[in-house]
């Protein structure tokens, strides 16, 4: 079968945990700062390292048979013919729109016969149609936080992460439009080559991992009942006999999304000796 193309950002918010994941996912390459395609030595798999604004529309018009890219870029792209594959869990952000601390914009409505600057043009013109806003829409490269300040625009839309750079331009987001992340996306029909699901498999495995933790702990088998009650793991918690058969250790796997809540009830019901370690993969 023939090696199969990813692109990838070359610099910016997503190269780096791009590389991340697909080195721990197994893959092992070299030199790819230094340039625009790089071969994976143990995988069929060539890496190329391409604008974002570019990455939907290779993976569309299959130069690229995958990509890695935010899903606000897709969206902007208005690119149609590609598969998602996988949410990735990293470069998350917001589109927002966003005034002027002293703006007189209190609501959606009074945006009708404002201006807004933006680097997503498509984006918030599919917005402002659906909210049935008549807004002049003005397209700006970079720096967009400045505009209101120059009076080029009454409000502004762009990309929010944690909303410092809003803050320092003396602006605070006024209405949310869309959420993205970065995502695994094919162009269509790749889905069923058997190197892409072997591909996936091992993307899969690693982001499991990041999202669970592996642990191990004590319990009395009078505690034994209400502990498990706790632990649903993959499929259920290992249990493994003690030195002092009253004992028990349980072996188990607990999401990260409510780690701290879920040992604060363990600890509770009578475990102890908790041991928390990471986990490198997961394979189902």
């Amino acid at each position: 079968m023939k090696t199969l193309k990813i692109a990838i950002q070359k610099s910016g918010r997503l190269n780096e945990k791009s590389v991340e994941l697909l080195k721990k996912s197994g893959l092992t390459f070299e030199n790819y700062k230094s340039s625009l395609i790089t071969t994976v030595n143990n995988f069929p798999l060539e890496i190329l390292f391409l604008r974002d604004d570019d990455i939907p529309e290779y993976v569309q018009d299959g130069i690229a048979d995958l990509g890695i890219v935010g899903e606000n870029v897709i969206m902007e792209k208005n690119v149609k013919e590609i598969t998602y594959l996988q949410k990735l869990g990293f470069g998350k952000c917001s589109l927002k729109l966003a005034i002027a601390n002293n703006s007189d914009i209190k609501e959606l409505s009074d945006l009708n016969g404002k201006s807004i600057a933006t680097s997503y043009p498509v984006i918030l013109d599919k917005f402002l149609k659906e909210s049935k806003i008549n807004a002049e829409i003005r397209e700006i490269s970079g720096s967009v936080e400045i505009s209101t300040n120059l009076g080029l625009s009454d409000a502004i839309f762009d990309i929010v992460s944690t909303g410092g750079t809003l803050k320092s331009n003396g602006l605070k987001p006024f209405a949310d439009v869309m959420k993205s992340e970065a995502v695994l996306i094919g162009k269509n029909g790749i889905a069923e080559h058997q190197h892409v699901i072997d591909l996936l498999q091992r993307i899969q495995s690693v982001l499991r991992a990041e999202q669970t933790k592996y642990v191990v702990m004590n319990v009395s088998k009078a505690n034994l009942p209400e502990v498990l009650n706790l632990l649903p793991g993959i499929k259920s918690p290992t249990v493994v006999p003690l030195a002092d058969s009253e004992w028990v250790a349980i072996h188990t796997v607990i999401p990260e999304k409510d780690f701290w809540d879920k040992i604060n009830r363990l600890k509770t019901a009578g475990a102890q000796g908790i041991v928390v370690m990471p986990i490198e993969k997961i394979i189902l």
